[in-house]
């Protein structure tokens, strides 16, 4: 099974020649849930890791408003994905008794001062093989990208709570069977469900604060006279014709929505550029960019907008950017 974008409703490049020299792919991921193993690229499932060699952990300070355990979230995601599948009458609760006080249980959570103070495992976000990804760059003698993170609100600033790690995959010989788990985490969003991958390459266009003044200035007076336009099928640049929503590899840097853009202090390393590599969403598409919906195959019949079930912040998107200069270097996140 594929997922396919949609073509672009309309040549952006021929509204804007210059847009040419800009064009940048961007690898698609396209998860859906499922039944990921180590040997497979994935959002949340099993990492191809070898068991002598330690497992990350984030050392970092944390402040939990509520706690809660991996099992619980399992549970609760299992409890309602069954209820929904049923037929519940109009007037009839979702949730049975015996599923009620379950989910009422696992939402009440647990006393933040349970927290231990010793570092917690990271867990896995995503596992992507370079056969899968077409983007994916690679240092020398590599062929996969593993990436994991502290399941707590510190993954939107803190440095130590992502982190990626480059592997040949050939040279694990004996796997870790039993992977090391916070006893709890932070909010049940930052459990990605394991989820299968369908990458496809797009290409992309520089959002705004990207562009030269003369060239972003052109581009938003376009946008004014759309919002003003009686005629509502008109492609925007913004959703329809520059960046791609969802879970994807390379491209370019998402739009800023609740800020400006990121400065020199937010965007440092070494002094060497520094490239998106990871964006990890909220959502697969949203009102505004209903165009990069993927078409739907007799196969499967709904596509699901949310399927890791990660939500960054209060719906936005939590971007990675490696470092040109060394892939040894930590990786840069920003919430935008």
């Amino acid at each position: 099974m594929t997922r396919t974008t949609p073509p672009r409703p309309l040549d952006v490049v021929s509204l804007f020649p210059e847009l040419a020299a800009r064009a940048r792919t961007a690898t698609r991921l396209h998860p859906r849930p499922g039944d990921p193993t180590v040997h497979d690229s994935s959002v949340g499932g099993p990492l191809l890791w070898p068991e002598d060699e330690a497992w990350p952990t984030c050392g970092d300070e944390h402040e939990p408003y509520g706690l809660t355990t991996l099992e619980d979230v399992r549970t609760r995601r299992r409890i309602l994905a069954a209820a929904w599948q049923r037929p519940t009458p109009p007037g009839t609760n979702l949730l049975t008794p015996d599923e009620k006080v379950v989910v009422d249980r696992v939402d009440s959570g647990y006393d933040p001062a349970l927290l231990p103070v010793e570092p917690l495992p990271l867990i896995p976000l995503a596992q992507l093989y370079a056969r899968d990804v077409p983007d994916l760059p690679c240092p020398p003698g590599t062929d996969m990208l593993q990436v994991l993170w502290c399941p707590f609100d510190e993954i939107m600033d803190a440095r130590s709570a992502v982190r990626l790690r480059w592997r040949q995959s050939t040279s694990v010989r004996n796997l870790l069977m039993h992977p090391p788990e916070p006893a709890f985490v932070g909010q049940g969003c930052y459990v990605p469900e394991p989820c299968v991958l369908h990458p496809e390459q797009v290409t992309e266009y520089p959002a705004y604060h990207e562009l030269d003044d003369k060239l972003a200035e052109r581009i938003i007076s376009r946008e004014r006279e759309l919002l003003q336009s009686p005629d509502e099928k008109q492609p925007s640049y913004r959703g329809d014709l520059s960046i791609a929503p969802g879970w994807k590899v390379g491209g370019w840097a998402a739009f800023f929505t609740f800020r400006s853009p990121a400065g020199p202090d937010e965007l440092r390393c070494c002094g060497a550029p520094l490239e998106p590599l990871l964006t990890i969403p909220s959502d697969e598409w949203d009102g505004d960019s209903r165009s990069w919906r993927p078409i739907i195959t007799e196969e499967d019949e709904s596509v699901d907008h949310t399927p890791t079930q990660v939500e960054i912040g209060r719906g936005y998107t939590l971007q990675v950017y490696r470092c040109t200069a060394s892939q040894e270097h930590p990786p840069v996140t920003i919430m935008q």
